[in-house]
């Protein structure tokens, strides 16, 4: 089967126009839109979705063989997970400075260097969300600050660990699943 052209172009056969948005709850961190929309057969039709203003995550790598996670409790799913580190877009801030915020509040870590690893969204069916992963190296140790409601632990793995962390589905948040797949191709990729 043949890809076809302009395949992430935007189609009007499938472009749903919005007639009506209206906020129904503004949080601290999210806020919960209704939208009607006009569907392409000419119907209307209500989308229920999470704003969101994106967020970033690294996989930081302490020497080659080890990066830092971080563990903490995740209240929707009523578990203590390990994740990168990682965190929510402040208004107006770029996503290099939020990356280079975050690394050093939620590790205590700044990094020499920081690139670029993948964007997505992870539930672009009720979310806007859209975050951006990236690499860290050279990291540099520093103070530790999380937020005052931000209760975490660094924890330093074995990258490999993790991967399979990953595999036995132990590891389960998806941007650190994402982040440390991702990785693990782009490193496999340049050599």
């Amino acid at each position: 089967m043949k890809v076809p052209k302009n395949v992430f172009a935007r189609d009007p056969r499938l472009t749903e126009t919005l007639i009506k948005r209206k906020r129904v709850y503004a949080g601290a961190a999210v806020d919960f839109r209704v939208d009607t929309v006009r569907l392409p057969n000419d119907r209307l039709a209500t989308r229920e979705f999470l704003d969101h203003p994106g967020a970033v995550g690294v996989v930081a790598f302490l020497d080659p063989g080890h990066i830092v996670l971080v563990r903490q409790y995740r209240h929707p799913v009523g578990e203590t997970t390990l994740e990168l580190p990682a965190g929510k877009l402040d208004p107006g801030e770029s996503v290099t400075r939020c990356i280079k915020r975050e690394l050093r509040e939620e590790t205590g870590y700044s990094a020499r260097r920081i690139r670029p690893l993948v964007n997505y969204w992870p539930t672009p069916a009720f979310a806007s969300e859209l975050l951006y992963l990236f690499v860290a190296e050279g990291l540099i140790p520093g103070r530790f600050s999380p937020d005052p409601d931000e209760f975490l632990q660094v924890v330093t793995v074995p990258f490999q660990q993790a991967l399979q962390w990953v595999r036995s589905g132990k590891i389960k948040d998806s941007k650190t699943v994402i982040g440390l797949l991702a990785c693990a191709l782009w490193r496999r990729s340049s050599r």
